[in-house]
Protein backbone atom coordinates (compact mmCIF):
# COMPACT_ATOMS: atom_id res chain seq x y z
CA UNK A 1 0.00 0.00 0.00
CA UNK A 2 2.70 2.38 0.50
CA UNK A 3 4.42 1.53 -2.56
CA UNK A 4 1.53 2.01 -3.92
CA UNK A 5 0.61 5.71 -2.75
CA UNK A 6 4.42 6.66 -2.73
CA UNK A 7 4.03 5.62 -7.06
CA UNK A 8 0.30 7.29 -7.99
CA UNK A 9 1.47 10.79 -5.81
CA UNK A 10 4.82 10.63 -7.91
CA UNK A 11 2.38 10.24 -10.97
CA UNK A 12 0.58 12.72 -9.68
CA UNK A 13 2.91 14.73 -9.49
CA UNK A 14 4.32 14.27 -13.43
CA UNK A 15 0.91 14.19 -15.14
CA UNK A 16 -1.15 17.35 -13.06
CA UNK A 17 -4.13 16.55 -15.66
CA UNK A 18 -5.18 13.01 -14.38
CA UNK A 19 -6.80 13.67 -10.84
CA UNK A 20 -9.59 15.02 -12.79
CA UNK A 21 -9.90 11.93 -14.91
CA UNK A 22 -9.28 9.09 -13.02
CA UNK A 23 -12.12 9.10 -10.65
CA UNK A 24 -14.39 10.85 -12.75
CA UNK A 25 -15.08 9.06 -16.13
CA UNK A 26 -18.35 6.40 -15.94
CA UNK A 27 -16.51 4.30 -18.43
CA UNK A 28 -13.18 3.90 -16.98
CA UNK A 29 -10.38 2.10 -18.97
CA UNK A 30 -9.23 -1.83 -18.09
CA UNK A 31 -6.00 -0.24 -16.40
CA UNK A 32 -7.91 1.89 -13.89
CA UNK A 33 -10.42 -0.80 -13.13
CA UNK A 34 -7.41 -2.86 -13.20
CA UNK A 35 -5.58 -1.13 -10.25
CA UNK A 36 -9.11 -0.75 -8.52
CA UNK A 37 -9.52 -4.63 -8.78
CA UNK A 38 -5.78 -5.26 -7.46
CA UNK A 39 -6.30 -2.59 -4.33
CA UNK A 40 -9.40 -4.13 -3.22
CA UNK A 41 -7.39 -7.84 -3.69
CA UNK A 42 -4.17 -6.80 -1.48
CA UNK A 43 -6.79 -5.29 1.23
CA UNK A 44 -9.06 -8.73 1.14
CA UNK A 45 -5.99 -10.89 1.09
CA UNK A 46 -4.56 -9.08 4.34
CA UNK A 47 -7.86 -10.32 6.15
CA UNK A 48 -10.05 -6.86 5.54
CA UNK A 49 -13.90 -6.96 4.81
CA UNK A 50 -15.52 -5.91 1.99
CA UNK A 51 -16.66 -3.07 4.18
CA UNK A 52 -13.21 -2.37 5.76
CA UNK A 53 -11.36 -2.58 2.20
CA UNK A 54 -13.93 0.16 1.27
CA UNK A 55 -13.00 2.46 4.14
CA UNK A 56 -9.65 1.83 3.87
CA UNK A 57 -9.00 2.23 -0.05
CA UNK A 58 -11.41 5.37 0.36
CA UNK A 59 -9.30 6.91 2.97
CA UNK A 60 -5.75 6.39 1.15
CA UNK A 61 -7.30 7.39 -2.19
CA UNK A 62 -8.45 10.46 -0.51
CA UNK A 63 -4.89 10.90 1.39
CA UNK A 64 -3.45 10.64 -2.02
CA UNK A 65 -5.56 12.51 -4.19
CA UNK A 66 -5.91 15.23 -1.68
CA UNK A 67 -2.53 15.73 -0.76
CA UNK A 68 -1.61 16.01 -4.88
CA UNK A 69 -3.97 18.60 -4.89
CA UNK A 70 -2.52 20.54 -2.64
CA UNK A 71 0.66 20.05 -3.32
CA UNK A 72 -0.41 21.69 -6.82
CA UNK A 73 -2.23 24.63 -5.76
CA UNK A 74 0.67 25.74 -3.68
CA UNK A 75 1.60 29.27 -4.39
CA UNK A 76 5.38 28.23 -3.97
CA UNK A 77 7.78 25.68 -5.20
CA UNK A 78 10.92 25.85 -2.64
CA UNK A 79 11.77 27.29 0.92
CA UNK A 80 13.17 29.94 -0.75
CA UNK A 81 9.69 31.44 -1.99
CA UNK A 82 7.80 30.70 1.14
CA UNK A 83 9.42 34.39 2.45
CA UNK A 84 7.86 36.30 -0.53
CA UNK A 85 4.79 34.10 -0.43
CA UNK A 86 4.22 34.74 3.38
CA UNK A 87 5.32 38.27 3.04
CA UNK A 88 2.23 38.84 0.43
CA UNK A 89 -0.17 37.18 2.35
CA UNK A 90 0.44 38.81 6.02
CA UNK A 91 1.44 41.98 4.64
CA UNK A 92 -1.90 43.65 5.21
CA UNK A 93 -2.71 41.90 8.22
CA UNK A 94 -1.54 43.97 11.99
CA UNK A 95 2.22 42.29 12.82
CA UNK A 96 0.95 40.23 15.43
CA UNK A 97 -2.21 39.16 14.15
CA UNK A 98 -1.39 35.59 13.50
CA UNK A 99 1.73 34.59 15.38
CA UNK A 100 1.34 31.10 15.28
CA UNK A 101 1.15 31.07 11.21
CA UNK A 102 4.67 33.24 11.51
CA UNK A 103 6.44 31.02 14.00
CA UNK A 104 5.63 27.91 11.59
CA UNK A 105 6.41 29.57 8.58
CA UNK A 106 9.86 31.47 10.15
CA UNK A 107 11.00 28.40 12.20
CA UNK A 108 9.74 25.57 9.78
CA UNK A 109 8.50 26.60 6.17
CA UNK A 110 11.18 28.84 5.77
CA UNK A 111 13.88 26.66 6.86
CA UNK A 112 16.56 25.31 4.22
CA UNK A 113 15.42 22.60 2.08
CA UNK A 114 11.69 22.38 3.14
CA UNK A 115 9.55 20.61 1.04
CA UNK A 116 5.61 20.57 1.61
CA UNK A 117 5.71 17.66 -0.18
CA UNK A 118 7.97 15.63 2.38
CA UNK A 119 5.03 15.89 4.62
CA UNK A 120 2.93 13.26 2.72
CA UNK A 121 5.21 10.14 3.72
CA UNK A 122 4.50 11.43 7.80
CA UNK A 123 0.95 11.49 7.02
CA UNK A 124 0.87 8.33 4.66
CA UNK A 125 2.43 6.50 7.58
CA UNK A 126 -0.25 7.72 10.40
CA UNK A 127 -2.45 6.50 8.06
CA UNK A 128 -1.62 2.99 7.27
CA UNK A 129 -0.77 2.31 10.70
CA UNK A 130 -4.24 2.70 11.64
CA UNK A 131 -5.33 1.04 8.70
CA UNK A 132 -3.11 -1.91 9.77
CA UNK A 133 -4.50 -1.77 13.22
CA UNK A 134 -7.79 -2.23 11.96
CA UNK A 135 -6.99 -6.08 10.34
CA UNK A 136 -8.56 -8.69 12.05
CA UNK A 137 -5.83 -10.55 13.88
CA UNK A 138 -6.29 -14.74 13.55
Amino acid sequence: MRRRAMSVREALSRHRWAIGLMESRSSPGPANLRHHDAMIGRLRAAGFSIEMAAHAYSLLDSYIYGFALTKMNLPFETSEEVADVAQGMLQPFPVNEYPNLVEFISEHAMKPGYDYGDEFEYGLDIILYGIERTVPTA
